[in-house]
């Protein structure tokens, strides 16, 4: 297989305002399965960058919620790939929270940034 420039190591970046549309939960607490969600699309634009196809989420390994995401925060998600197979990528996953909310249009920038999820995630693609 010839080596692709960039991989592993290669990081994709997604920022996204999170809608009060999203949030299922008191506190306007947004679902676990949202920033899973956002995982598919940066595992998405690794695939397109990598193969030069979308490719198949496969699996997760070792989701970690650790803090909560709210409707009116800002996320920022990466992907970074740790492994190359023939046809697999095993990529590594971050949700963190950038900017949140703090009442009526009110919002803050978070430093330190707030890590919300984290995972391990495998993709395929088609054969070269």
């Amino acid at each position: 297989m010839t080596p692709i420039p960039g991989a592993p190591g290669l990081t994709v970046t997604h920022r996204r305002y999170v809608p009060y549309a999203h949030a299922h939960y008191a506190g306007d607490l947004v679902d676990g399965a949202y920033a899973l969600g956002l995982f598919g699309d940066v595992a998405t634009e690794v695939c397109i960058r990598l193969d030069g196809d979308e490719g198949l989420f496969a699996s997760y390994q070792d989701v970690q919620f650790t803090a909560p995401i709210r409707a009116g925060d800002v996320v920022e998600v990466t992907a970074t790939v740790a492994r190359m197979g023939t046809r697999s990528r095993s990529l590594e996953f971050a949700a963190v929270v950038v900017c949140r909310g703090s009442g009526g249009s009110a919002a803050q920038v978070l430093d330190p940034p707030l890590t919300a999820v984290t995972a391990r995630g495998t993709v395929v693609v088609p054969p070269p």
